[in-house]
């Protein structure tokens, strides 16, 4: 399975390393394609590619963390 998504991250989460987590907590493939952290908040458009059930762990990590995912787009 191969997704693009978009995410937002609320400021309290800017500084944590939770996209580095997603790779090393779940057998995935992830590529940045943008992302920009200010001072308040960050963004980030990733491709993630794996097993059905890893990409699916790994967006619930996400959203338990507290990021927003704005869209997702399944690509295969």
């Amino acid at each position: 399975m191969k997704i693009k998504i978009d995410l937002n991250f609320p400021p309290e989460l800017k500084d944590d390393p939770l996209i580095c987590e997603l790779c090393k907590k779940f057998d995935i493939i992830l590529n940045i394609l943008e992302a920009s952290f200010s001072t308040d908040v960050g963004w980030a458009l990733l491709v993630i590619e794996g097993e059905e059930a890893d990409v699916n762990k790994s967006l619930q990590y996400l959203k338990d963390s507290g990021v927003e995912i704005k869209e997702a787009q399944t690509l295969s």
